[in-house]
């Protein structure tokens, strides 16, 4: 068999300039600012996923998400894929969700916020045209981010 279990997720980069929309997680296990987003629904398309998942989250209507990468890690039996999208495209008011507070944030604030381990440098390589794979590999023991 050449199948594998894969755990389909998505999130999306909705910035406007140098502003970038981020969720402060309160979730325990991933904690700090990160990228709004979710998993992918039984039979529901990408696409329509990541703009279930902002609506959701943030009461924000994307439009025109493009796709810009893929994020991926092993898992025990099998990987984590995320499909990463941005836009610059959005109506309707911010709101919070059960997930955690929404907030504007500029680029130059990155450094000065607690945020998931590699935000910086995943919005930086879905920002980039020249790079759209961030995937995690382990060699001897150690995760490595590796960017193409």
């Amino acid at each position: 068999m050449r199948g594998e279990f894969c755990e389909l997720t998505n999130l999306c980069l909705v910035h406007s300039g140098d502003r970038y929309l981020l969720q402060n997680r309160i979730d325990k296990d991933w904690q700090g600012y990160a990228l709004p987003g979710g998993h992918v629904e039984p039979e529901e398309s990408v696409v329509e996923s990541v703009i279930r998942e902002i609506r959701e989250e943030t009461g924000l209507i994307i439009k025109s998400p493009r796709l810009c990468g893929i994020k991926q890690f092993p898992t025990d039996g099998g990987r984590y894929i995320v499909f990463l999208f941005e836009t610059e495209e959005f109506s309707g008011e911010l709101c919070p969700s059960d997930e955690g507070e929404m907030r504007w944030v500029c680029k130059d604030e990155l450094k000065s916020l607690k945020t998931v381990d590699d935000l910086e440098k995943l919005v930086s390589m879905m920002l980039s045209p020249d790079l759209n794979e961030f995937q995690y590999v382990i060699e001897d023991g150690v995760w490595r981010a590796v960017l193409r």
